[in-house]
């Protein structure tokens, strides 16, 4: 499914998770604080900053000095800024923890590439009150959990851990070697939305906003679910579709 754009201008960065400067930088990365990103400006000698982003294994994106500056705070931020996350992301093993100490069939989110942090917090808003044990999300191409995220998930994530795989298809393969079963949404699914078995271990997967789902994650899907418009508009917003989903598999395991 190729869910429509949010027509709002591009999300920026957040003030509330940025941490600036070379010795800052390095000392968040040492400590082991999740960091989701490392902005560095083009030229600046920082290969100390480079290797340990490298070595805790935090993406690094170049880019001119005058995005750093845009981004800056404080204004002095030595060519470097990191992007932190607004909450410690969890490990699998605390998704199907949490399931077990509830006595419930895991139910799990995977997001494939969103982008923009209001639909990520909107869909960890879903999967709270919808019920499930946690949200799954790549480390690369896709927003982390930042300060708009948290802001929109309003109070979700508090509750509902979230875990960042360093590779979203191997955790996938993991996923369906613990027993869930994984659903994907997309507008040409060959399951309608009512006739999915959700009441097995569901992971429910959301591709990106503007592609839907990438092949490699499509091919692994045990179900392409469709859901059923009656509408002109043949799309739905990633969050929107995401909800849609959960609150099914939810009806289907109060037994309605």
């Amino acid at each position: 499914m190729a869910y429509e754009k949010n027509r709002r201008r591009p999300p920026q960065e957040d003030d509330g998770t940025l941490i600036e400067g070379r010795n800052a930088v390095l000392e968040t990365l040492r400590s082991g604080r999740a960091v989701d990103k490392i902005f560095l400006a083009e030229g600046a000698h920082l290969a100390d900053v480079a290797a340990e982003a490298k070595k805790h294994g935090v993406p690094t994106v170049t880019c001119d000095r005058r995005k750093l500056d845009h981004m800056s705070v404080t204004g002095t931020h030595q060519g470097v800024i990191a992007q932190t996350a607004a909450q410690e992301y969890v490990s699998l093993d605390d998704i199907f923890r949490v399931a077990e100490e509830r006595g419930e069939t895991p139910l799990i989110v995977v997001c494939d590439g969103i982008e923009d942090p209001h639909n990520l917090g909107a869909i960890i808003r879903s999967a709270e009150t919808a019920g499930a044990h946690g949200v799954i999300i790549p480390k690369r191409r896709a927003v982390g959990l930042t300060a708009s995220v948290a802001r929109s998930a309003a109070g979700a994530l508090a509750y509902v851990g979230v875990h960042k795989a360093n590779n979203l298809a191997s955790t996938l393969d993991e996923l369906k070697e613990r027993g869930v079963w994984l659903f994907g949404a997309e507008a040409d699914g060959t399951v309608d939305l009512y006739e999915a078995p959700f009441d097995r271990a569901t992971a429910i997967v959301i591709g990106s906003e503007g592609q839907g789902l990438s092949r490699l994650t499509r091919d692994k899907c045990d179900y392409i679910v469709s859901i059923p418009m009656r509408g002109r508009v043949n799309s739905l917003n990633a969050s929107n579709a995401a909800a849609v989903l959960l609150f099914e598999a939810l009806r289907r395991r109060l037994g309605h």
